[in-house]
């Protein structure tokens, strides 16, 4: 059990959340923070009243077509609506006083990215970013493994992250939508910045790029990042190469190989649901007031990274 959920199960605070925008990944919020201790789901919010109206029911609880009317309902919220949306709607929060929740990335551009980590410093109020693989149980044991030096020192760092295309993004391309979660595991099991960053990328079929290769330069050490939405199939995976060894991570499976030249090492994982950890993780935050690990900071560094790709600017 990570710790998160422990201590959360464990502090007698009872807070009002809501979720904004009920998709397939604002359904999951819904579904998780309704099975939650020490928490009510008390409100929920989609422009499709229909839509709002079925899964309030489903749960129990008031919902609304217009997120302004959720104010003196929620102490926090998740927000889960079209990247497009994402400042205006938490924008609106965070001046009210709401702790918020943000589906990645933080936002569609770094000045509204900006912003927002002004306005929870100013509001005093937790912004998180749902970078999820940050909370992914594999990842987790990756970067224990990388701090040992069971790898020796970390030369490159492989990802893959292919599949169909998803419909529901229509407002930014794949590097934003999909190569940033990458971007953010990588900068966390390098514990450091890239100082370069290098891309190819293209558009076949979608308004915006929908493949790319990425290339970070960590000085010592690089991570590659491949991402495309025409794979047929989904495929989420890692590679660490180390002077010492190498370890093949699966994100989905959460799993990890580790291969030497003597020896072949399957570390035990407890799996755990990487969203459920993560929204534990957000309201333990706000709880003990502790930073997230996946800060609107972390947030705004991942997305300048992005754009530091699309734009091929080292």
């Amino acid at each position: 059990m990570s710790d998160d959920l422990w201590s959360y199960r464990t502090i007698g605070v009872f807070m009002r959340v809501g979720v904004i925008g009920l998709g397939n990944m604002g359904r999951n919020h819904v579904r998780i923070y309704s099975s939650l201790p020490n928490c009510k789901l008390n409100a929920l919010c989609d422009i499709d009243e229909s839509l709002a109206k079925l899964i309030a029911k489903q749960y129990e609880v008031k919902y609304f077509t217009d997120y302004r009317e959720m104010i003196g309902k929620v102490d926090a919220v998740s927000i889960a609506v079209p990247t497009s949306l994402h400042y205006e709607v938490a924008s609106f929060f965070l001046r009210n006083g709401v702790h918020c929740l943000i589906e990645k990335p933080i936002a569609r551009t770094i000045e509204e990215a900006k912003s927002l980590v002004k306005l929870s410093e100013s509001n005093n109020v937790k912004l998180m970013i749902g970078h999820i693989e940050r909370f992914n149980p594999a990842v987790k044991k990756m970067k224990e493994i990388i701090d040992r030096r069971m790898l020796g020192k970390i030369l490159l760092i492989n990802t893959r992250r292919v599949g169909p295309f998803p419909p529901r993004v229509v407002d930014i391309g794949i590097i934003v939508d999909l190569a940033i979660h990458d971007i953010d595991v990588v900068r966390f099991l390098y514990g450091n910045e890239p100082k370069k960053v290098y891309s190819k990328y293209g558009s076949i079929y979608h308004q915006y790029e929908d493949y790319a290769i990425l290339l970070l330069d960590f000085g010592e050490g690089a991570a590659c990042i491949e991402t495309n939405w025409f794979t047929p199939h989904k495929v989420r995976t890692a590679v660490v190469t180390g002077t010492e060894g190498i370890a093949y991570m699966d994100y989905i499976e959460q799993s990890i190989v580790i291969y030497n030249s003597q020896w072949k090492i399957e570390p035990k994982i407890d799996k755990e649901e990487p969203l459920k950890l993560e929204i534990a993780h957000f309201l333990s935050c706000i709880i003990e007031d502790k930073e997230p690990l996946t800060s609107g900071l972390e947030g705004l560094r991942n997305l300048e990274i992005a754009y530091r790709a699309l734009r091929n600017e080292t």
